[in-house]
């Protein structure tokens, strides 16, 4: 039915329609004032002794016909108002409201609060207070709930696994604006329960105004967390190496406790130290070439998830390289000694074509020419995912080169310069150099060049010269440098720079897993595995069990994970139920800093204390106060009022 809103003296009524009943009341006053019956005289022989008696009596009835009147017009009214049904309520307790709830699940609301954790809380809160009736849409980080009720959804919330994954405020907003009606004539109640950690901020920070917004803070009692965050393995010189160990979050007084495990076999444990900012770094050695399924374990009463830590150590794969080359210099031969690398080097004339397709790498260096021959094998190549790394000489043909750097790119030398310059220029978030310096450095001694080629090319500029003219320029399998890196023209090969440059060329040929990956990131990684046409990998790591994305090449097979895997943990990478390799996944350290976001700088939001306080709140909000009852028993006092006037009124 309908509610109507007419207000009266601060009040509304259900059926303001039955109102226009109190004009009747006019009858029984028209009567009274234009009375039908009229008094007949009656004389007697001596009336003089009762003149004052019938005055009095007139005075009398005339009183109590009023208090007659005056009791059955609001007998009448009170009936009236009691069939119009009056009550009060707030603004929008009429309206017709919509819930929708965000319930933090992520890894910080493991913190604890007397005994019991922050999302444990928030659950079994939400469970008692929220009505049984009520619907309402709920919505996690990674699952969400639709137009149901508490008893739907009530094990599965009892259950909720925590998540690595971190909504913001404004994919929060975005979220519950696509789980909300398009009716604008609603209320729209958002209600936000979260520790509220800083990372929340990230991006736009106000709420929509047309929600109503409120958000329960979840607080854990203490804020301290230690967190291993990271490990890193040194090759020693000799059979040991050196596993060092990064933790944050303790406390300088205390000593914890940390331990190594080899899959379910403790090998060793020592006690991290920590500094006055809370840093500790502890080192393990270990042997350097046998394989190791690493875990790290401490204890720690916040939060759990990174108390543990995932890595593993696989047999290295060599990386093949393959250079062509007229250059009397050995620059080469000393930058890929060592026992990562397997590399060879050949004159032009000296080369067996046929070996290439093994290769991961072919250098070009210092050919004058390079044969039709030669381009044919090398476009197979690099179209089966081989790096081509190109360098010029001072009397290169560039014609020949131009023909094969145009069927694999767009890219064409052009006229040579013979001008004295210095590669002055670094592209420091090229993928060559992203993670090579701390921070840009302008002052080390740049390399000088005296004859080039200038270059026209879509590949990205690595490194460049004074005027801009490009260095070198290149990515995703195929670099050219455009300066011959000979003695006589450059002392480029001096340079420091140089190791980083083709170490990380070379690296980028085979994606060899590092000791530790980090879900939630996009990781590839390269296979030497020979597979048919119906085979495929599968990853597995007890009992759970995916299939990643997965690419094939003559010589390797490429697998890349993004959305898979979801649990940290060692993996095996399988081919017919055989173990390739393994690769570790960790759970991003972003929620390990227990540092908390100011709601109070937050707009367009109502904050409360906790959940039950938020219920009472909203059912306020939406209480109704119904007073028909008090104006039905008003009407049966007035009627006792009008026997009780005609009883002793005379």
């Amino acid at each position: 039915m309908p509610i109507f809103d007419q207000a009266i003296l601060g009040m509304q009524f259900k059926h303001p329609e039955i109102l226009w009943a109190l004009f009747l009341l006019i009858i029984p006053i028209l009567i009274h004032l234009f009375q039908l019956r009229r008094f007949k005289k009656t004389p007697f022989t001596n009336v003089a002794m009762l003149q004052k008696v019938v005055s009095e009596s007139r005075k009398s009835n005339s009183l109590k016909k009023w208090l007659l009147l005056f009791t059955r017009l609001l007998l009448l009214a009170a009936i009236i108002t009691a069939f119009a049904q009056p009550f009060t309520s707030a603004t929008t307790a009429l309206q017709e409201k919509e819930t929708v709830v965000y319930l933090d699940d992520s890894f910080s609301m493991q913190a604890k609060n007397n005994g019991i954790s922050l999302l444990e809380k928030a659950v079994q809160d939400f469970i008692k207070n929220i009505d049984v009736e009520t619907k309402f849409s709920l919505f996690t980080n990674e699952k969400t709930f639709s137009n149901v009720r508490i008893e739907d959804i009530q094990n599965s919330l009892l259950s909720l696994p925590y998540s690595y994954k971190q909504l913001n405020l404004n994919e929060i907003g975005l979220k519950a604006n696509s789980l909300f009606s398009q009716n604008n004539s609603t209320v729209k109640n958002l209600i936000v329960v979260s520790d509220f950690q800083e990372r929340l901020a990230s991006g736009n920070n106000s709420m929509d105004s047309t929600l109503s917004a409120h958000f329960v803070p979840m607080q854990p009692r203490e804020i301290l967390n230690v967190s291993i965050d990271s490990v890193f393995v040194e090759d020693g010189l000799n059979e040991q190496a050196t596993l060092q160990v990064f933790l944050s979050g303790g406390n300088e007084d205390e000593a914890l406790p940390i331990s190594l495990y080899n899959d379910d076999q403790l090998i060793a444990k020592t006690a991290a130290k920590f500094k006055s900012n809370g840093n500790a770094e502890v080192k393990f050695t270990i042997p350097a070439n046998e394989q190791l399924n690493g875990r790290l374990s401490i204890i720690d009463n916040a939060l759990g998830y990174d108390n543990k830590f995932y890595f593993n150590i696989n047999s290295k794969e060599k990386i093949k390289i393959l250079a062509v080359s007229e250059s009397d210099s050995d620059y080469l031969n000393r930058l890929f000694r060592g026992d990562e690398f397997e590399f060879q080097k050949y004159a032009l004339n000296q080369l067996d074509y046929s070996n290439l397709g093994n290769q991961n790498v072919v250098i070009l260096d210092n050919l004058t020419t390079i044969p039709n021959s030669l381009q044919n094998i090398l476009r197979t190549f690099k179209k089966d995912g081989g790096t081509l790394i190109i360098v010029p000489a001072i009397n290169s043909d560039i014609s020949s080169y131009n023909t094969l750097l145009s069927s694999i790119s767009a890219t064409d030398f052009l006229e040579k310069i013979a001008l004295n310059v210095q590669l002055t220029n670094i592209t420091f978030d090229h993928p060559l150099y992203r993670n090579v310096f701390e921070q840009e450095v302008t002052n080390f001694q740049y390399p000088s060049v005296k004859e080039h080629f200038r270059i026209q090319t879509n590949l990205p500029t690595a490194l460049s010269m004074d005027g801009g003219d490009s260095f070198l320029s290149g990515d995703d399998g195929l670099y050219v440098f455009t300066v011959p890196l000979t003695l006589e023209n450059s002392n480029f090969i001096n340079s420091p720079l140089i190791v980083p440059t083709f170490y990380n060329m070379v690296q980028s040929s085979l994606q060899i897993p590092k000791p530790h990956q980090t879900l939630g990131e996009a990781t590839t990684v390269d296979i030497s595995a020979q597979i048919g046409n119906d085979d495929i990998l599968k990853v597995s790591k007890e009992g759970y069990e995916f299939i990643p994305l997965q690419q094939t090449f003559p010589n390797r097979l490429r697998v890349a994970f993004d959305q898979n895997p979801t649990e940290d943990g060692i993996y095996s990478i399988l081919q017919n139920e055989q173990a390739l390799q393994n690769i570790s996944f960790n759970y991003p350290r972003t929620e390990s800093q227990l540092k908390y976001l100011d709601i109070g700088a937050l707009e367009n939001i109502n904050t409360m204390d906790s959940i039950p306080e938020l219920f009472e709140y909203l059912k306020a909000e939406s209480n109704i106060t119904a007073f028909w009852k008090w104006f039905v028993i008003l009407a049966l006092l007035l009627a006792l009022i009008e026997v009780i006037i005609q009883k002793f009124v005379t």
